[in-house]
């Protein structure tokens, strides 16, 4: 089972960055076995995958609207997730979520979606501003 907790949302103006974090609390080395991902949603809207990271780092995913702008990364020795997010437009703004695949060591690449994520974390607001 993995524990979540994100943190380093904020307000920022449109063009600016912001570095969320994901803090893992995992027994069992659960957090370095799985698929990591970044989910965000807009008020009135859906849940979308952002970005995901395999276990070991080699694949990434990332979605077409933040592709070339956000970056994912994670240390499995410090159980972290994190999303760089560089050039951020205002609609960029959304609960920012990280999450864990259900699966252990898999990789589901394009096909990733929220059904197949759990051990959400409570979520971190980024707003970004005109």
């Amino acid at each position: 089972q993995v524990q979540l907790v994100e943190s380093g949302g904020g307000l920022v103006q449109a063009g600016g960055s912001l570095t969320l974090s994901c803090a893992a609390s995992a027994s069992g080395g659960a957090f370095s076995i799985r698929t990591m991902g970044w989910f965000r949603q807009a008020p009135g809207k859906e849940r979308e995958i952002v970005a995901a990271i395999s276990w070991n780092s080699v694949r990434s995913y990332y979605a077409d609207s933040v592709t070339g702008r956000f970056t994912i990364s994670r240390d499995n020795a410090k159980n972290t997730l994190s999303l760089q997010m560089n050039s951020l437009k205002p609609e960029d703004t959304a609960i920012y979520y990280c999450a864990a695949d259900t699966r252990a060591f898999y990789w589901r690449g394009t096909f990733a979606n929220t059904a197949d994520f759990g051990s959400w974390g409570q979520g971190t607001q980024v707003t970004v501003s005109l």
